[in-house]
């Protein structure tokens, strides 16, 4: 079959890693079921494990790819969990220290197919498309458990997005503005801050610019870039929640003193359970949110898009189709 897979790691040019290629067809063991891929949305998380982030050398060939929308072995139109939690583990699979990700462990989703846990299978609703469910269960997810779950926002709270442009920030300002919050929004690129506008943003600003008000909560995905932002942009007894750090995980002042004088709390959050997913595709479909797709593009020129992602020159989900 056609798949997407890191053959090698390099930092300095992740890409000269990635074959298109043929690989094995996937055998699904008891308990997994085989999807045959429809879309498969583009993460930071591949251009990291064609770093070599996360992903063993003795793993390799390993297909990439977290998300993925397509039909079941009877046919019926589904979306992909990505989260492989420890067959015995119960509660939050987030939280299981044996978790892992579709292409660290088990081959991803930029194949014509994958296999998965079948408990990983959601129903996709008829009113998303494959692209647009295809790019739900990482960035869209990891933004619903951010604000919904851990930011203790509520509606008509105000919230920070740093960074405008990537899946994750972008996702934010739509679930953000659809749950009645005030939003605002950062980028260092003009033509990102006018999107953020269109999106439902409220106000957007260049990156370190002072706010309006201090908000309720910051969503941060950028790092060191923006830490001390973020932290000088919160009120008393605010929230910063974090699920990644594109810029680094080592700002130059980490705000200490302003966090416990101010009694901030710092929350981190990695992707979403299988209920969130769930609750979010059924958002999608009940109030009419769709996530913005920057591109789809055929999985064969999976290089571009990849491309894209690593250089930010994107703003939405990069989804690959077949």
């Amino acid at each position: 079959m056609l798949a997407v897979y890191a053959q090698s790691f390099s930092t300095d040019d992740p890409l000269s890693g990635l074959v298109v290629g043929d690989r094995p067809e996937p055998e699904a063991p008891e308990g997994w079921a085989t999807v045959t891929v429809k879309a498969a949305s583009i993460n930071h998380h591949d251009v990291w494990s064609l770093r070599g982030v996360g992903l063993r050398e003795e793993s390799l060939p390993m297909i990439l790819g977290c998300d993925a929308a397509g039909h079941d072995e009877d046919g019926n139109e589904v979306v992909v969990h990505s989260v492989i939690s420890d067959p015995s583990w119960r509660g939050d699979e987030t939280l299981d220290p044996r978790r892992s990700l579709l292409s660290e462990k088990h081959q991803g989703t930029f194949a014509e197919k994958v296999v998965v846990p079948r408990r990983n299978l959601l129903p996709k609703p008829a009113g998303l498309s494959f692209a647009e469910a295809a790019c739900l269960p990482t960035a869209w997810l990891t933004a619903y458990r951010m604000l919904f779950t851990q930011s203790g926002l509520q509606p008509g709270g105000s919230v920070l997005v740093q960074g405008a442009g990537g899946g994750v920030a972008t996702a934010l300002i739509v679930l953000a503005r659809a749950a009645g919050m005030r939003v605002y929004a950062t980028s260092r690129d003009e033509s990102k801050r006018q999107r953020a506008l269109e999106l439902g943003a409220h106000e957007v600003l260049e990156s370190g610019a002072r706010l309006p008000e201090k908000v309720d909560a910051v969503m941060e995905t950028v790092g060191a870039a923006t830490w001390s932002h973020s932290i000088k942009s919160l009120r008393p007894g605010g929230t910063v929640v974090i699920s990644g750090a594109t810029s680094g995980d080592a700002p130059s002042k980490a705000e200490l003193t302003r966090i416990f004088f101010q009694q901030m709390r710092v929350h981190g959050s990695t992707m979403g359970t299988r209920d969130e997913l769930a609750r979010l595709v059924e958002l999608c479909d009940v109030s009419g949110v769709r996530p913005l797709i920057d591109r789809e593009i055929p999985m064969e020129d999976a290089a571009e898009g990849l491309a894209a992602v690593a250089a930010g020159d994107v703003f939405g989900k990069i989804v690959l189709t077949r």
